[in-house]
């Protein structure tokens, strides 16, 4: 839990390969400039920056078959990103993940089960990423993560980490849903993850939704928690910088209260914030959002309970 790791190990991961817009790249750098390290160190955490993991060029990568466009490079740079974040694991500090787009997460997830494979999965995003190269419209991986890291896709990308599955389905919460393909729904509603859309939301509100969520993320036999965010999850309102946007998206209040549930509960061992595309933003809004969140999840607040 992040409250009994005081040590964070920032881990850069500029990949860019997963989605067609350029910029998503950048967004390690984004959230460095933001001020992701004082902000932490501020609440008490010695940050060990690890950097950026080298990640392939989309302009000299190979882009492969269309319905899984770049996957050897993905598979090349998600295995380097497994590795580092396995040792951060292996040395008790707390994985905390900057993307890149949103395929970065087989990486993460890798890294971490390599080490505790029973593992809970939160995905807060727009999208269910729960794509295969059978099922997506497009060919691109950030659509396919969930998918990969529950065990279905490419066996190169199922494989990361040398660990399949790396999250448990019956554990794993998909929150904020409202993009998803058909063939993908027909799916997502055959299996056993557990999932909210913002219709779900709006009729129960963030914090019994969080309730439930984090009752199915705990329970019996699962080791560690992972949370994924994708910035796209917020409404474009509040987080511009986005390479596919969706209008209903959390307000900024209800993605705080996420995290502030999350702290409160201390739950999460690992985490990665991803698709911040700082050319698409507007003056780092986008970044400045995710380091708040960041710190909300590291537990933040305006005035903390007993001071």
């Amino acid at each position: 839990m992040l409250k009994s790791r005081p040590v964070i190990e920032l881990i850069g991961a500029p990949q860019d390969l997963g989605q067609i817009r350029r910029g998503v790249d950048m967004g390690p750098s984004a959230v460095r400039v933001a001020g992701v390290i004082p902000r932490l160190q501020a609440l008490g955490f010695e940050v060990i920056d690890r950097g950026n993991i080298r990640c392939a060029e989309m302009s000299t990568a190979n882009q492969g078959d269309p319905s899984a466009r770049f996957l050897e490079a993905i598979v090349t740079d998600s295995n380097e990103l497994a590795h580092t974040v396995e040792a951060a694991v292996r040395a008790g500090h707390f994985p905390l993940v900057i993307g890149g787009d949103h395929s970065i997460a087989i990486g993460t997830t890798g890294g971490t089960a390599a080490v505790h494979p029973r593992q809970g999965l939160l995905w807060i995003d727009a999208h269910a990423d729960y794509n295969t190269p059978e099922t997506s419209p497009s060919g691109n991986i950030h659509g396919m993560p969930v998918a990969a890291i529950l065990g279905d896709g490419p066996d190169s990308l199922v494989q990361v980490a040398g660990v399949s599955p790396k999250a448990l389905e019956t554990n794993t919460v998909i929150i904020g849903l409202r993009s998803v393909d058909r063939e993908e729904a027909a799916r997502l509603r055959e299996s056993q993850i557990t999932f909210f859309t913002m219709h779900d939301i709006d009729l129960r509100g963030v914090a019994s939704i969080m309730e439930e969520s984090i009752s199915v993320l705990t329970a019996e036999g699962v080791d560690r928690v992972h949370l994924s965010f994708d910035a796209d999850a917020v409404d474009p309102r509040h987080a511009p910088g986005t390479g596919t946007p969706v209008v209903g998206g959390f307000t900024y209040r209800e993605s705080h209260l996420m995290m502030e549930l999350l702290a409160e509960q201390d739950i999460i061992t690992s985490a990665d914030f991803t698709e911040v595309n700082p050319i698409l933003d507007e003056e780092n809004h986008t970044a400045e959002l995710i380091v708040e969140l960041i710190g909300s999840l590291a537990g933040q607040r305006v005035v903390k309970p007993g001071t």
